[in-house]
């Protein structure tokens, strides 16, 4: 009941504004406050304001938003742990031993700077004349990356 007489009091004090706005010659927002204005009083006379108080002090309501709540949850965390590579062991044995099958073993791609002979033996490149100390440091960080 008090809610219902805010809510008209607030409309009531909005269509106030509206018309002192019509009044000063700017039409467009006083139309657009009016329909603001309107709002609350809608909701009381629709019903939604009587059903909002209900809902806010019922306890069995505040329960059920609460096991709404503890759903969503558990449903936002099984994804989560989905999406990091969760799963049985079985799953993820399967599937390193499925992607180890998919390559060949000797079919690795050569690393850059070497060539590569049917056999398998790396060939090293011939280096350019007085390169060398040039990158010796560039080397030096490859090869403490592994590249």
């Amino acid at each position: 009941m008090i809610a219902e007489t805010i809510l008209s009091a607030v409309s009531a004090a909005g269509l106030g504004i509206a018309a002192v706005t019509a009044y000063r010659k700017r039409f467009l927002a006083a139309t657009r406050i009016a329909a603001y204005s309107l709002i609350p009083i809608g909701l009381v006379l629709t019903g939604v304001v009587e059903w909002a108080v209900d809902t806010a002090f019922s306890p069995s309501a505040w329960l059920g938003f609460g096991l709404l709540g503890g759903a969503w949850l558990l449903l936002m965390t099984t994804r989560a742990v989905e999406r990091r590579g969760g799963g049985t062991r079985k799953e993820r044995k399967a599937a390193k031993s499925a992607q180890r099958e998919a390559v060949a073993p000797g079919a690795s791609a050569p690393s850059a700077g070497q060539a590569v002979l049917p056999a398998g033996q790396p060939v090293a490149k011939p280096k350019a004349a007085g390169s060398g100390d040039d990158f010796s440091d560039i080397e030096a960080i490859l090869k403490k990356h592994g590249i």
